[in-house]
């Protein structure tokens, strides 16, 4: 038994989810969930649902982020969390230079799971519902954080709700804030336990990303890279040449980021490495 799978049996063993979260709690089979689909491709949805690295609320729309932030008490001051399920998404919604898109291929390619602040193009902001979800999934510079590879539970949802309904998701760490984020479901807490809809558990799935970790060692979020400088511009292109500021930041660390240091070495000649500089 891996360390992870025996944190996961003790804390089982110790504590049991209320009847009201039992309830709406639904078991992720290996392909979309239909439960979850069904919540957010109406109004004001908010589901919870597995990632690589624990569990996040995921909404669509302006009612489900309000939804969100009640449950959170979260401050509104960070960029706003998108989640990708394709390629062809994050490049129809988010501005790129070709080097910052090639990044995303490397880890798109690699199963890795990355998210960039990037500025929206505006034909995306034009598609953004205009009933004031823009001002909740962007920071004052009008940038969010595009995350790919998330992981198959929530990417499987976030690619239908976009193909078939274009409908957006937006995500949220599912713990209350300023607490760490266990990977279990039964971590997320009797708020978000209570605000969920349908909450999809997949203890399995999230301990097996991080087999021999336990909950002190393992990674609780993803790793977070700045694309932009103070006003939200995209950072200049490199062409290979030394010294061009400003230069992407990894802002966050996080699962996985030494092989992203690594492909930012490969795409970047510079870049700086700042852990907790947005926050």
């Amino acid at each position: 038994m891996t360390k992870a799978s025996e944190y996961i049996a003790k804390v089982r063993n110790n504590q049991t989810s209320k009847p009201s979260a039992a309830a709406k709690t639904v078991k992720w089979q290996g392909a979309v969930q239909a439960e979850g689909i069904e919540k957010l491709k109406g109004n004001g949805g908010m589901i919870v649902s597995p990632t690589k690295v624990g569990y996040i609320i995921m909404t669509s729309d302006v009612k489900g982020l309000e939804r969100k932030f009640a449950a959170k008490k979260r401050k509104r001051n960070k960029p706003g969390v998108v989640l990708c399920g394709s390629m062809e998404q994050v490049k129809e919604l988010a501005q790129m230079t070709p080097e910052i898109e090639a990044l995303y291929q490397k880890h798109w390619d690699q199963d890795i799971l990355l998210g960039c602040i990037l500025p929206w193009k505006e034909k995306a902001k034009a598609q953004l519902p205009n009933d004031g979800t823009k001002d909740l999934m962007m920071d004052k510079r009008e940038t969010s954080c595009f995350v790919i590879k998330f992981g198959k539970p929530s990417e499987q949802i976030a690619h239908e709700l976009w193909t078939k309904y274009h409908k957006f998701s937006f995500a949220s760490s599912a713990n209350p804030s300023g607490k760490g984020n266990r990977g279990l479901v039964t971590g997320i807490g009797e708020r978000i336990e209570a605000a969920a809809d349908v909450i999809i558990e997949a203890d399995d799935y999230v301990a097996s990303i991080q087999p021999d970790k336990t909950v002190d060692t393992r990674y609780e979020q993803g790793v977070m890279v700045s694309m932009v400088d103070e006003s939200g511009e995209l950072v200049p292109r490199q062409n290979g040449r030394i010294g061009v500021q400003p230069a992407p930041i990894v802002i966050r660390k996080g699962l996985d980021v030494d092989k992203i240091m690594e492909n930012m070495s490969q795409v970047f000649s510079s870049w700086n490495y700042e852990h907790g500089l947005y926050y």
